[in-house]
């Protein structure tokens, strides 16, 4: 377990490396606008990464709650000791991939891009249950290195307890990127994602798990409330989910989200 854990803080040092040491902040992105862009459809909690030094801030109060600790964790170490210890490798290497997929896009994009996978946590009453961590950068200093980072990490185990072992890099507004990388395929349990869904409905799909109306989606994406509604009726029937909720569920089974 600690080999692992030390790994993972290996892989964490691949940022502090890309980044380098950081000088006079210049750039940051506000909190609100952060988690009205982020999947929240369950109890969830947030908190700042410095990524000099692994330190962390700012937290949710829900931190506390959610994982029966006294005292908010000052270190990164820390969360990493809530995870379960036969995920910290998957962790390892979802960080690994985001890192690379990062730096393949080009890190000048980073406070657009979003990465987001699952893995089980301790929670209150001592047993482990499924969450979804997010992650994205939202200070920088006057050269474009990385400063700050927020998660935000949401207990979704009422909604499932599979974990699609996938790690999504997608762009945040005004940025449109959506990559999906799987891993550990032997363990995937997740159903098959529907072959006949067009282009449009998967990003239709993506905004009706993100919480949004039609009405908001018809805003976003520049159609008519009708034409949106038309698409819901055929995402549900084509996905064969029973409501919004079901079809929630099968987004992050599927890696979606």
């Amino acid at each position: 377990m600690n080999a692992e854990k030390h790994a993972l803080n290996v892989v964490w040092d691949d940022y502090k490396r890309e980044m380098g040491p950081a000088l006079k902040e210049v750039n940051k992105v506000p909190y609100e606008r952060i988690i009205a862009d982020l999947l929240s459809v369950g109890e969830f909690y947030y908190y700042t990464l410095n990524i000099g030094d692994s330190s962390i801030n700012n937290f949710h109060e829900n931190i506390l709650r959610l994982h029966r600790i006294k005292n908010y964790p000052r270190h990164l170490s820390e969360i990493i000791s809530l995870i379960h210890p036969d995920d910290i490798p998957f962790v390892i290497e979802a960080e690994r991939l985001a890192i690379n997929k990062l730096r393949e896009i080009g890190w000048q994009h980073k406070m657009n891009l979003k990465s987001s996978y699952c893995f089980r946590m301790r929670t209150d009453d001592g047993t482990y249950q499924l969450f979804h961590h997010q992650a994205l950068t939202i200070k920088e200093d006057e050269s474009g290195k990385m400063v700050e980072a927020i998660n935000i990490h949401t207990n979704i185990q009422h909604i499932t307890a599979i974990n699609s072992y996938t790690v999504l890099i997608s762009g945040i507004s005004p940025r449109t990127d959506f990559y999906q990388i799987g891993l550990k395929p032997e363990l995937l349990l997740k159903p098959s994602l529907p072959q006949s869904l067009t282009k449009r409905e998967l990003e239709i799909l993506k905004l009706i798990a993100q919480g949004h109306s039609s009405n908001e989606i018809a805003d976003l994406l520049f159609l008519s409330s009708l034409t949106v509604r038309t698409h819901r009726k055929n995402i549900l029937r084509k996905t064969e989910a029973k409501n919004g909720s079901d079809l929630v569920k099968r987004c992050i089974e599927w890696g979606l989200i």
